[in-house]
């Protein structure tokens, strides 16, 4: 029978979120901070993860990390002593995949009658864990992976299991249909998982899962509401759009969403946020702190970093603008387009798509999406 969540005993567990990539997919953001320190909807995207399991009752959470792991540390000590959660960081000296680090910080998870969880850390969506915990008790099997619906699931791994959740295999990117169901990248599993894995790079999902479900300790908990692997540009807008379609829906919200002239569905916008005359924000944007707006803006299905300014009478559709960037009158930016931190963008040119790292400057046109170095 499924315990309830009460008695769950999900204040006890622990958590493990891999975050020691480079965030190659996402440059150039990435190129001097860390993808988990990047923001997503005005605050980065790790903290999404941290304070959903937070809310749960984990007190505890491990960081596997190699990236410029000294400016996460110093970033987040803040952050952990007002959420009250203690922050382990097992710092990876060589990459170990996404099973090698679970062997790293194995002293840190081992012990105790409780199960853990284990968070890529690219992944947005709801974070059902308090209800993870209780199909994962039900079951009283080794694993728990999460599992989404997706459209079109060729461009995938599936996941094959039967109608009481137990796995049975994977297939990587079928081209007839089996399943439209793939992982999630959020796991829950017992420390006996542990003993399966080696300190080496290993891959949790090739390498220890088959085995796990051919020996029938693995089960699948279908995700409900939205999810999205944020971890490059095009889906990072689409996963931006869904969260706030999904917090909009919410009538207990944390989110102060914008309303007033020229606020178009649903806007985050910091109070800093300096807005000039006849502009028009919105649907899907998110603006970070101290960006400046000048008359006449329209912005729609974008975000905003902090600093930055944007000039009188400019278009921006489908972009993530970076930190401290300067875009000039009557600009014009679409298709995907990502500025890197201190891009300059000069008056009236067009930019259709396409990377700008940092710290450059842009004085013609850009027709075809590229990466401008």
């Amino acid at each position: 029978m499924m315990k309830s969540e009460g008695s769950s005993g999900i204040g006890n567990m622990k958590a493990l979120i891999l975050v020691g990539g480079y965030g190659t997919r996402l440059r150039p953001l990435t190129l001097f901070r860390p993808k988990p320190l990047v923001e997503f909807a005005n605050k980065p995207i790790l903290e999404h993860q941290l304070d959903a399991l937070v809310d749960a009752g984990v007190r505890q959470v491990v960081l596997a990390v190699s990236y410029r792991a000294e400016e996460m540390e110093q970033e987040l000590k803040t952050y952990a002593e007002q959420k009250g959660v203690k922050l382990i960081f097992s710092h990876e000296t060589e990459p170990l995949g996404t099973a090698g680090p679970l062997a790293l910080a194995r002293k840190y998870l081992e012990g105790d009658s409780e199960p853990f969880f284990v968070l890529n850390s690219d992944i947005i969506c709801d974070f059902p864990f308090k209800d993870m915990v209780a199909f994962h008790k039900s079951h009283g099997c080794e694993g728990t992976i999460a599992v989404t619906k997706v459209e079109e699931p060729s461009k995938y791994g599936v996941v094959i299991y039967d109608d009481k959740g137990q796995i049975g295999s994977f297939m990587e990117k079928p081209q007839e249909f089996v399943s439209n169901k793939i992982n999630a990248g959020l796991y829950i599993l017992n420390s006996k998982v542990l003993d399966r894995i080696e300190l080496r790079p290993t891959s949790i999902e090739k390498e220890i899962f088959p085995v796990m479900a051919a020996s029938q300790q693995l089960y699948a908990y279908e995700l409900k509401g939205y999810w999205m692997d944020i971890g490059q540009p095009k889906d990072f807008l689409t996963g931006m759009c869904l969260y706030l379609q999904s917090e909009g829906q919410k009538p207990d919200t944390k989110l102060k969403f914008k309303s007033g002239p020229g606020i178009v569905g649903n806007v985050l916008m910091d109070d800093t946020v300096k807005v000039g005359s006849n502009c028009r924000i919105g649907p899907n944007v998110t603006i970070g702190k101290d960006v400046i707006i000048e008359d006449g803006v329209c912005i729609k299905r974008c975000t905003v970093l902090s600093g930055s300014k944007i000039g009188s009478h400019s278009w921006l559709d489908n972009c993530i603008v970076g930190w401290n960037c300067k875009i000039g009158q009557w600009v014009r930016m679409e298709n995907v387009t990502v500025l890197g931190e201190d891009v300059i963008v000069d008056d009236e040119v067009y930019i259709n798509g396409g990377k700008v790292l940092p710290h450059k400057a842009i004085s013609s046109s850009v027709s075809v999406p590229q990466i401008i170095m």
